[in-house]
Formats: C-alpha cells, structure tokens, sequence
C-alpha cells in the first residue's frame, strides 16, 4: 500500500500550488482594473456615456481602453467575465483548510492549553464563523452605513480586531491567523459572488432587452470592490504567517494580524492616489514603516507555555495512544537527541532566538504531537535537521519511521 502520509502530503502541495496560482491571478486581475478604473482620463470625443479612457503599452503593442460608467448603448458581442480566478482560490483555498486544519486538526487546529474542544467543535467553529462573518458583515453593507463609506469601513476594522482576539482564544496561533485570512477572503469572493457579479448579470440583461440600465448596481459593485482592493495584502501576509512563528507563535499575535490591516490600507492609500493623481502621498510610507516597527517589537514577546507547563500538560488521547506503544521510546530520544536543540522552548544553536515555525520537540506530548511531521521531515526525508547543524544517524531516522509505522498499523 503506498504510504498514506506521502500521499497526503502531495495532495496538500498540489492544493497549495493552485491555490497559489488562482491567487496570483485574481490579486493581478483585482489591481489591474483597480489601478485602471484609477487612472482613466476624460475625453469629449468619447462615446455617449463613456466615463472615460485609458491608452498603455506593453508586450510591443498598444491599448485603448474606455470605460462606460453604466453601460454600452448596445450589448457587445464578446464579452469576458473575470470571475473565475476568484471562485476558484476561494475553492482551493477552502480545500487547503480541510486537509491542513480539519484532517490534520488535532496538531494544527486544537491549543489544548487554550480551550478544550474536541475536533468536531473546532472545525464547527472554522467553518461557520466564516459563514457568519460574510452574514454580519453583508448586512452592514445593505443598511444606512453604506451611505457612510468611512464609517463602513471602520466597522470592518472592528469587525476583524474581534474576529483576530476570538480566533486566538481558542485556536492555535498558525490557525489564528490563517483563519482571520480565510475569514477575510470569504467576505471578498462572497463580495463577487453574490453582489459584484449578480448586479453586472442584471445590468447585461438590460442590455438585452433594451432598457436602459440602473447605474446603482455599478455602484454596488464598487463599494464591495473597494473594500476587496483594501483588504487584499492582509490577507496575503496570513496567509504567509504560518511560515513565521514571530508572526503567529507569540502572545500578541493577534494584534499583529490587527495592526497589518491598516497596512493594507496605508500601502493601497499611496498606490491609489499615485495611479489617479500621478503622485503618491509618501507620508503613507512612514506610517507603513512605524507599524511595521510595532509589529516587530510586539513578535517580542515570548509564548506564555514554559517546558514546565508543557511537561505537565495532559496528554490528549491521540498524543497518550502514539506515546504508549513500545517504539516510542527510541523514537523520542532520536528526536530530542537530533532536534530539541532547536525545537526548544529556549534553543541553545546558535543565535537561534525562537523554534523554527513554533515547532517544540521537547516533551513526549510535543513529540507525540507532531507524529507526522517529524515522520515526513526527519523519517521519510532528509529535511530536517539541517545538514550544517547536526548530522542525524541513518538508524535514528529508521526508529522515527518504525514507530509512525507501528502507529499507523495498530489504529
């Protein structure tokens, strides 16, 4: 039978690949017609109803692009849809939460010091407080306030502040912040979804049956892509988090994940003035850097769990059941024999201040804990350790994968 571990694991980095893909496409296709919609210059020669036009250069040609603030007086007759880029990162993106948070919940989803939850409530937690946040944050739109984009927008802001403190409640620090991604990312693919696209649908079926189109779904849509065009670097920097333990494994983390929502803005502020004005305010710059500062200082913070705490912590059943069987023994000196010297709660290699992805191989709980990641990164492979901190003897990686083995043929 081939090995499920390495099976699943190329699953996830297939998911993760077009995940990535999808993504860059939608955020080139979202700064692209958001930097144009920018940038457009009036021109009285234009066509009845043209709000405005845009040439540029690239690839050895040249553009011409007009926009039309409602619609065409006639219906074109190719028409491309930009869509799919979005439903589909949102989809693998969905996906990549099963596999990582859901399957893999016990090691990456549940904090046993934080909230005692058994798996099927952590991932009821996942999966709903995404569908309620796009709720909540929908009927915000729909009511007064969407008269009031500033105001709109600070509720948001709140919105996501409350969201940081909840997940980190109760969640790991790495599915904290992912989470606060996905979050966000719902409420921007919810966006297309169900307002941006249906209202441009309804404004072509006007077209088609020669009524002259409402201009308030076009401004519907712009609000929701605004706030996409906002929101769209914070959610890249989540979703990069989980590679940094300074970003999610610290005791402030969720004020970290705060704190770069006004840096999406301050960033998105600068190019959004420069491709309208010509001209970004630099002020922007200065503010992004200070934030960046405090992110820095708040990553100093160490976790509160000591080795004395983690040492005394009950083992969770999965953790009790891999720690009983006879392998684990020679296991466990393997790993804290090759690894502990920096998976440690204070690493002794080097000028290593903090354990490599916030990975603690100390304790037989954390050992246990991180069964398959050590059997992939130090059994099945040469990952870990590096080769220029400790050479692992060839029998220690065959002990790890006798006891993962063991484990997997006893379930």
């Amino acid at each position: 039978m081939y090995d499920l571990a390495i099976l699943w694991d190329w699953i996830a980095f297939s998911v993760r690949w077009l995940h990535v893909v999808t993504a860059m496409a939608w955020i080139g296709a979202s700064f692209y017609f958001i930097a144009l919609d920018l940038m457009l210059k009036p021109n009285p020669a234009l066509p009845d109803g043209a709000h405005g036009e845009e040439w540029e250069v690239h690839g050895g040609g040249f553009y011409h692009t007009v926009k039309y603030m409602v619609a065409p007086a006639r219906m074109p007759e190719h028409l491309t849809w930009h869509k799919w880029q979005s439903y589909t990162t949102w989809l693998s993106g969905a996906a990549l939460l099963m596999i990582v948070y859901w399957v893999g919940g016990e090691l990456f989803l549940l904090d046993p010091t934080k909230a005692e939850l058994s798996l099927w409530q952590g991932i009821l937690i996942s999966g709903g407080s995404l569908t309620i946040g796009w709720l909540i944050y929908d009927w915000l739109c729909k009511s007064r306030l969407s008269e009031q984009p500033t105001l709109l927008m600070l509720l948001l802001f709140v919105m996501l502040v409350v969201m940081s403190w909840g997940y980190n409640q109760i969640f790991t620090g790495r599915a904290a912040l992912l989470h606060l991604g996905a979050f966000t990312a719902t409420i921007m693919t919810a966006n297309v979804f169900f307002q941006i696209m249906p209202n441009q649908r309804i404004v072509v079926a006007d077209l088609k049956a020669g009524r002259t189109p409402d201009a308030k779904y076009g401004k519907i849509a712009k609000v929701r892509s605004t706030h996409n065009n906002y929101l769209t670097l914070p959610v890249v920097f989540l979703m990069l988090s989980n590679h940094y333990p300074l970003a999610f494994a610290t005791e402030y983390s969720w004020i970290i994940a705060s704190l770069i929502f006004l840096t999406g803005v301050t960033i998105r502020h600068y190019f959004n003035t420069m491709h309208r004005t010509g001209s970004g305010p630099h002020w922007t710059w200065g503010v992004t850097v200070l934030l960046m500062f405090v992110i820095a200082w708040l990553s100093t913070a160490r976790p509160s769990e000591t080795w004395e705490e983690a040492e005394a912590r009950p083992l969770t059943a999965q953790e009790e059941r891999l720690a009983a069987l006879p392998s684990f023994g020679d296991a466990y000196d393997s790993v804290v024999g090759n690894c502990s010297m920096c998976h440690a709660r204070e690493p002794v290699w080097g000028n290593m201040q903090w354990a490599p992805k916030g990975v603690y191989l100390e304790t037989p709980g954390d050992v246990a804990r991180h069964a398959d990641q050590i059997y992939v990164q130090a059994g099945l492979s040469h990952a870990m350790p590096p080769p220029n901190a400790i050479q692992m003897d060839p029998e220690a990686r065959r002990m790890i994968i006798a006891w993962v083995q063991e484990a997997r043929a006893t379930r």
